[in-house]
């Protein structure tokens, strides 16, 4: 074989171990830093949205003039909006998710004021309700300090611990 040969090898080999240890970093990047959390409330300019207010009605609308009945929409995920694991997703299913710090819990929270079985969102009647399962710190939906189930709407926040959670369609 010429030299030229050998050395087009060489730089190829080069190039190749660089391309396998970049790709390595990578991965490694994604698994240490989680998912990217984009802000889907700024606009495209890069100024936040300003929430619309809409007028209320001076007279209550009749529920006979109305074409079809307004319908609520289910959530379809529970996700994580602050806290050390913001930006975690979890399906709504049919069953019950378990918060807490015990590792069989369905969300399992790094957090020291969490307990190990701190509340449980569950579905019933068509719709999600919250339970605090005898936390220490409590489990607030909103401000209220959860006493027992509570029925959840979509966008309500749940605190538990240092995360915020929210029902999200």
């Amino acid at each position: 074989m010429s030299e030229l040969t050998i050395t087009l090898l060489r730089l190829g080999y080069l190039v190749l171990l660089w391309v396998f240890v970049l790709t390595a970093i990578g991965v490694l990047r994604r698994d240490l830093y989680g998912t990217r959390i984009v802000n889907r409330r700024l606009r495209r300019g890069g100024t936040a949205a300003a929430p619309v207010a809409k007028p209320a009605p001076a007279v209550a609308p009749d529920a006979r003039s109305a074409p079809f009945p307004k319908r609520e929409v289910m959530p379809r995920r529970l996700v994580v909006t602050a806290g050390p694991l913001r930006g975690t997703t979890l399906p709504l299913a049919s069953s019950a998710i378990l918060i807490g710090r015990a590792p069989s819990c369905t969300l399992v929270l790094d957090d020291d004021y969490s307990s190990s079985r701190h509340a449980r969102v569950f579905p019933q009647d068509g719709e999600w309700w919250v339970e605090d399962l005898g936390s220490t710190n409590g489990t607030f939906l909103g401000k209220e300090k959860v006493e027992q189930p509570t029925p959840v709407r979509a966008g309500a926040q749940i605190k538990v611990g240092q995360s915020i959670l929210e029902l999200q369609r």
